[in-house]
């Protein structure tokens, strides 16, 4: 009888190469890219493009009221040196997700591909998603902790990270 080995958990990158907003851009492109590629999933509904307003301005707020919180603390925003940070924000929106900026970014995609109108440009954010988590948001909690200790330990108990 062989032994097969345990598989190794995901183990994030140590640095932080790819910025949020380069990730969002890429995401919005592939969205675009998957409509243009599949018009046969194209659908034609004006409740469901009047849906993306409230997506949009949603995902617009919570940006900007998530940047205004770290401004309100005098922290940084810079989401590619996370060890800068002076503080743990947990007020504003971040009572209710520990990645209000990147829900932010995720509702403005979703927006978008709900005003495509095209069943794959649902991926794009989808791909957003996947590629925030596991390029920024795991190596970023990763400085967290080692920076801020039991208070992150406590906050990501009681905070979930998308919603």
């Amino acid at each position: 009888m062989t032994k097969s080995r345990p598989s190794k958990p995901y183990k994030a990158p140590r640095k932080l190469y790819f910025p949020p907003l380069l990730q969002f851009f890429l995401c919005a492109i592939a969205t675009y890219c998957l409509a243009a590629n599949t018009p046969a999933l194209a659908y034609q509904s004006a409740p469901i493009f009047w849906l993306s307003i409230p997506f949009a301005l949603a995902g617009l707020l919570m940006v900007l009221i998530s940047v205004r919180s770290f401004a309100k603390e005098e922290t940084t925003v810079n989401p590619i040196a996370p060890e800068k940070a002076g503080r743990l924000v947990t007020t504003g929106p971040y009572r209710f997700t520990r990645n209000p900026m990147y829900l932010g970014m995720l509702l403005l995609l979703v927006a978008v591909a709900l005003a495509i109108q095209n069943t794959t440009a649902l991926g794009g954010p989808l791909l957003f998603m996947a590629s925030i988590t596991f390029l920024q948001i795991i190596p970023e909690e990763r400085v967290l902790k080692e920076n801020f200790g039991s208070a992150f330990a406590a906050y990501r108990r009681q905070t979930r990270r998308w919603l």
